[in-house]
């Protein structure tokens, strides 16, 4: 079957993955043959055996998914993270292939690749916006960094020999103060990551809100706090300590000097995720937690 050959395809891929590099050839052939155009990196493409009708893109700039109606992303975490970078700035819909461990922004396991492909062709996929965050550092009064993530803003201790001292507000009002060695500031996408392991809740990504999780906090006040979407979030870091660092998603960091104030809020602009299932965040929970649910007989009917 052939498709129409003006409908293209991003393809982004952790090339140092074995994996990632077999599952790219498979969504290359698949896609080519159904007459969808594919267009990948050029620093990607060294490390992947691509036929010659691949459309190459030397830049990683949001403008070189222009005219693609999907981005696929294969890899672990880290490599979905990255993926969806491009997809809030181009605002092309990301679809995310798992080939690491948990991957939760995934929508499809190693094994799903034919049925991915299939879906692709015959555009049987649906597109949900996840929210982000958009961060601001002030110092002084002036802003000397501006950023945002789709999971967490982790405002954290620069080093190991020291507690990271910290006063935490939300609407304008403080709320209280310690020393810890971080603050993660989350979306409900990011509460099964880094706000996950800090001890936070899990949130369903249709709740809308705003997750603020204390890291190792010497304090007898330091529960996790889950605000509404529309509160604004703020991390004042004392000015008397070492510098500490801000982390977006874990890929983007800068210095924090003593005194910064860092400020969390909804971000002006989602994260687009095309989705192939309607499995519940539920089902989606267990299976990839691993989560023990033998015994259980469902309600009454």
């Amino acid at each position: 079957m052939t498709q129409n050959r003006a409908r293209t395809v991003f393809l982004l891929a952790h090339t140092g993955r074995p994996a990632a590099i077999r599952s790219a050839e498979l969504v290359v052939g698949g896609l080519l043959q159904a007459g969808i155009g594919v267009r990948v990196l050029e620093a990607e493409a060294r490390d992947l055996p691509l036929p010659g009708e691949v459309e190459l893109i030397s830049e990683a700039t949001p403008q070189c998914l222009d005219g693609c109606e999907l981005l696929i992303v294969l890899g672990g975490d880290g490599t979905l993270l990255r993926g969806a970078e491009f997809a809030r700035a181009s605002g092309v819909p990301m679809l995310g292939v798992n080939l690491g461990r948990v991957g939760f922004l995934a929508e499809a396991e190693r094994d799903d690749l034919d049925k991915v492909v299939d879906r692709v062709v015959h555009r049987a996929y649906e597109v949900e916006e996840r929210m982000t965050v958009d961060v601001v550092v002030h110092r002084n009064g002036d802003i000397v960094h501006t950023d945002w993530a789709l999971n967490e803003a982790a405002v954290q201790k620069a080093g190991a020999e020291k507690l990271l001292e910290v006063v935490l507000e939300i609407d304008g009002r403080p709320v209280t103060g310690f020393g810890c060695d971080g603050i993660v500031l989350s979306t409900p996408t990011g509460s099964t990551a880094y706000a996950f392991s800090a001890g936070g809740p899990v949130v369903w990504p249709e709740v809308e809100a705003l997750l603020m999780v204390p890291i190792s906090a010497h304090a007898l006040f330091a529960k996790p706090l889950v605000t509404s979407p529309d509160s604004v979030l703020a991390v004042e870091v004392l000015p008397h300590i070492p510098p500490g660092v801000l982390w977006c998603d874990g890929r983007r960091t800068v210095e924090l000097p003593p005194g910064a104030r860092v400020e969390v809020r909804r971000g002006a602009v989602p994260v687009r995720l095309a989705r192939l299932h309607h499995a519940s965040f539920t089902d989606r929970l267990v299976a990839k937690f691993a989560l023990p649910v033998s015994g259980w007989r469902g309600a009454p009917h």
